[in-house]
């Protein structure tokens, strides 16, 4: 996946989002179709990278398609994105578990098996759907269910764009994104922002019950069913986040809380004699940590936008996503180790570092976004001055 992540952000400026993106959903309905073939571990591990690389394009691609909105809808619509994600989390490991449970043995396949088949042949429908619905970027949309007169709207709502602002010529592109202070600003940002979310990201409150499991008499449906709030938790951050965030424009009011919540968890956690029902609070309320993606997400698109650089914009969100996951190959390894079961020192130390740097990077995204305020408004001027003085066809 990490890999994907740049060349797909790269060839949605070649090819159609709708077409790419959805064709890409189609290669990853088919591919998890074929895992139930895999009769080796080096099978499976060939058709996972290839699910990844299919993977690549959807989170990134539909963050830069979000990013086409008007900027005080950016962080709703991510919001509403990410939750998606949150609501199939909180169905996926239920559905699976019945499908696991109820068809093994049919038509000589295992459980295991059709948990495959059928989460393939489900997703084949969002393909089509895709092809048929998703609606491009304002600028060459053709959605059957706009009007020419909500076409016009989505355009005239957005900054005017650089001529060269869809260029992929490779060194160009180069140049423009890595020659742009955002591009790490962005990516440290997104870095941070991922860290915050360690806890419910690692999955700390299911290891913590199973280890508690004979200790105190959880049953293992408690120790299932008890991390599922969590996501809840989650999607009410990200809504109520998203929310005063378009609405009122508190960014760093919001991060800070954000940080504060995460703070306060760690310290509880961090103290040896908390009871379990402390523990057990304090990870529910570090689900919270999920309401800094439509602040990342939203804020970073909101700066880039203003850039008026679409493909530097698409290369900078996709390098935001691959930093994530880049963060999640050895963060959780190092600093949530499962052995280590139920106290994470390491761990909670290392959280409150994220969180007083995220505090101080707060302040130098602000810093981005009111500098480039000022170089995008002068841009908008260029660019506006140079279509008027642009000789008449008539």
């Amino acid at each position: 996946m990490l890999v994907g992540q740049i060349p797909s952000s790269v060839i949605i400026h070649k090819i159609r989002p709708r077409i790419w993106m959805s064709s890409m959903v189609v290669v990853w309905a088919g591919l998890t179709m074929a895992s139930a073939a895999c009769k080796t571990y080096a099978q499976l591990c060939t058709v996972r990278f290839l699910m990844g690389l299919a993977e690549a394009s959807t989170y990134a691609g539909s963050i830069y398609i979000m990013g086409s909105c008007k900027s005080n809808e950016i962080a709703k619509r991510t919001a509403m994105f990410t939750v998606a994600g949150q609501v199939g989390k909180m169905f996926a490991g239920a559905m699976m578990a019945a499908i696991h449970e109820s068809m093994e043995g049919h038509a000589g396949l295992e459980g295991w098996q059709w948990v495959f088949l059928i989460d393939g042949i489900i997703t084949l429908p969002v393909a089509v759907f895709g092809f048929f619905f998703f609606p491009d970027v304002p600028e060459y949309t053709d959605a059957s269910y706009l009007s020419d007169k909500e076409r016009q709207l989505a355009l005239d709502r957005l900054p005017p764009k650089k001529e060269d602002g869809h260029d992929i010529q490779a060194w160009s592109l180069v140049k423009r994104v890595m020659g742009h202070p955002l591009l790490y600003v962005c990516c440290v940002f997104s870095v941070l922002g991922a860290a915050l979310q360690s806890y419910v990201v690692q999955g700390l409150m299911l290891l913590y019950l199973k280890y508690r499991k004979d200790i105190d008499g959880f049953t293992q449906s408690e120790v299932n069913t008890l991390p599922i709030p969590t996501h809840a938790v989650g999607i009410i951050a990200e809504l109520s986040v998203s929310f005063f965030m378009d609405r009122y424009n508190r960014r760093m009011s919001l991060g800070f809380l954000l940080c504060l919540i995460q703070i306060i968890c760690s310290i509880i956690l961090l103290v040896p004699g908390t009871s379990v029902a402390g523990n057990l609070t304090a990870l529910y309320l570090s689900a919270s940590a999920y309401g800094i993606n439509p602040l990342l997400y939203g804020w970073s698109s909101n700066i880039l936008a203003r850039t008026a650089d679409d493909a530097a914009r698409s290369v900078t969100l996709a390098s935001m996503a691959a930093s994530d996951g880049l963060l999640w190959t050895f963060w959780g390894i190092v600093m949530f180790p499962a052995d280590h079961a139920p106290y994470w020192r390491n761990g909670y130390i290392g959280m409150l570092c994220v969180s007083a740097a995220m505090v101080g990077w707060l302040f130098v995204v602000r810093w981005s976004y009111v500098s480039d305020l000022v170089a995008s408004d002068l841009t908008c001027i260029c660019l506006l001055q140079s279509v008027n003085n642009k000789p008449s066809t008539a």
